[in-house]
Order: C-alpha cells, then structure tokens, then sequence
C-alpha cells in the first residue's frame, strides 16, 4: 500500500493540523460557554412555577432578568477572583506541567546547564559570576 498524504477538503491533515484544530474548538467551546451560561440563567428565570413569582418576572422582566445576569457575572468573577487569590490556578498549571513530558525535557535542561554552571564556578574558585 502506497503511503501518501491525507486530505481534507484539500488540507493536509497531520499532527499540526490536528493540534491546531483542537485548539480551534477548546477556544469556540470556551465562548460557546458563556453562551450557556446566559441561557442557564434565562432558564432558571423561566422556570419558577409559581404563578406569584411568574407574574412579578412577567411584569417587571426589563430590569429583573439583567439584574439576575449582573449578579451570576458578579459572582462568577467573585468566584474566578478568589480562585486566583487561593493559587488553585498556579497549582493547576504546576501538574499540568509536571504531567508534560515537553516541559519535564525543559526543566531537566535548565537543570543540567544550572549544574554545569555550578561545577564552572567551583572550578574556577569562585572567581566571576555567571548571570542568571
């Protein structure tokens, strides 16, 4: 069997490809997110069942239904915020870069040159700074 290359409506299709497009659809499913969310909140306003609750929704929904919005953008960002100031992104970000064998390579390099650097200065006595 003849090895050739793939195509997709006339686009190569290869692991860069592949990359490339993954990261096309995590980026519209983040945005496709927030459409959501403003839809969950619509739904939770639409299905109050009582009739009381249903009318004053009704009757006042110019300025109740944003306000609702306001406050789960509000608390969203309260959330996002105390999220940063907990550091549960920077841990996040820490496994995913211990879990990435790309980054891992990168680490160990640095480590090897931080070690040469050692041994260079020990072997010179001391004399002269090598600049971090």
């Amino acid at each position: 069997m003849k090895k050739g290359k793939i195509r997709l409506f006339g686009i190569p299709l290869n692991q860069k490809t592949a990359v490339r497009w993954k990261i096309y659809l995590d980026r519209a499913r983040m945005y496709i997110g927030y459409i959501s969310f403003l839809m969950i909140g619509f739904v939770f306003l639409n299905s109050f069942q009582d009739k009381e609750i249903k009318g004053v929704l009704a009757e006042h929904k110019w300025w109740i239904y944003p306000l609702v919005m306001v406050l789960f953008i509000g608390l969203s960002l309260v959330l996002g915020w105390l999220d940063t100031v907990l550091g549960m992104r920077k841990e996040e970000m820490r496994n995913y870069s211990e879990q990435n064998p790309v980054m891992m390579e990168m680490i160990e390099a640095l480590n090897e040159i931080r070690k040469g650097q050692k041994e260079l200065l020990e072997r010179e006595g001391g004399q002269g700074s090598i600049n971090r």
